[in-house]
């Protein structure tokens, strides 16, 4: 299966990333890719001018699938319609550990009143 992901090239704290065309079985870090079709550069303003838009489309016609970040990237370019896809990992929360006494609620007990002070 074919997908089309970004792959990280430049130096050391300069990132930027080619748009490659590659088998879904190869890492992003291998190098190995099919077609170039484009790249991107995070620290540049002008983003979409990088990308060939025509040859995404079409590769997405013919059945390659986008990563999630490459889509979140094409979706705010607003090269494709659609939503964007969350690509945070899912966080669980912390359960505490409850005792079952403390689980159940309170029964309702009429609470004592406050006795008052003894004036000196």
């Amino acid at each position: 299966m074919l997908i089309i992901r970004l792959q990280r090239t430049g130096r050391k704290h300069e990132p930027t990333f080619r748009v490659v065309l590659t088998d879904s079985k190869n890492g992003p870090k291998s190098g190995k890719y099919l077609k170039n079709l484009g790249w991107y550069d995070s620290r540049l303003k002008n983003k979409a001018d990088q990308l060939d838009t025509e040859a995404i489309k079409k590769w997405v016609k013919d059945g390659a699938k986008l990563s999630d970040t490459l889509h979140n990237f094409l979706v705010s370019q607003k090269v494709i319609t659609g939503k964007k896809v969350n690509v945070l990992p899912k966080k669980t929360p912390i359960k505490k550990d409850v005792p079952p006494e403390a689980a159940k609620p309170a029964e309702a007990a009429p609470a004592p009143a406050p006795e008052p002070a003894p004036v000196a």
